[in-house]
């Protein structure tokens, strides 16, 4: 039984296509692409094995330096170390209510846009007492900087 070149570069094209989902490097895919170019030159035209394997090696290497870089953009999305986390938090510049006696180096607590948090100040601020948030004081953003309200606002 004679099988075809065509078929066989078909099924190595496979082969890669395999290969590429099971380790993804968006390498592989290139090579299945210059693998099913080379059936279709192989089915076309009766062109020796030699100038097959060139086909082949010519067109997953172009394909590669071409298009991968920018293939990657496209299928690739976004990382964490893309993401742009310098929005400013809603809660900066709005007033809260002590809800637990602030001292200097000594966390109270706050109530803000409902929620409790923890609270540092310069001063000594007093439970019942506004405040002014003036910036997010810890890397978790659950402890603020808070001022005494001088504004009279609630």
């Amino acid at each position: 039984m004679i099988v075809s070149p065509s078929l066989i570069w078909f099924l190595i094209g496979i082969t890669f296509l395999i290969a590429e989902i099971i380790m993804p490097a968006f390498i592989l895919i290139f090579f299945t692409a210059g693998c099913w170019i080379a059936a279709l030159v192989a089915w076309l035209f009766d062109f020796e094995l030699t100038k097959q394997i060139l086909i082949f090696l010519v067109t997953s290497l172009l394909l590669l330096f071409t298009l991968r870089k920018y293939s990657l953009k496209i299928f690739k999305g976004k990382t964490l170390n893309d993401v742009d986390y310098s929005y400013k938090d809603a809660k900066i510049g709005k007033t809260a209510i002590v809800t637990i006696k602030i001292k200097p180096n000594m966390p109270g607590e706050i109530k803000a846009m409902g929620s409790f948090w923890r609270a540092i100040a310069d001063v000594e601020i007093e439970e019942g007492s506004s405040v002014v948030i003036e910036k997010k004081e810890s890397e978790d953003g659950l402890t603020f900087k808070v001022k005494p309200n001088t504004r009279g606002e609630k």
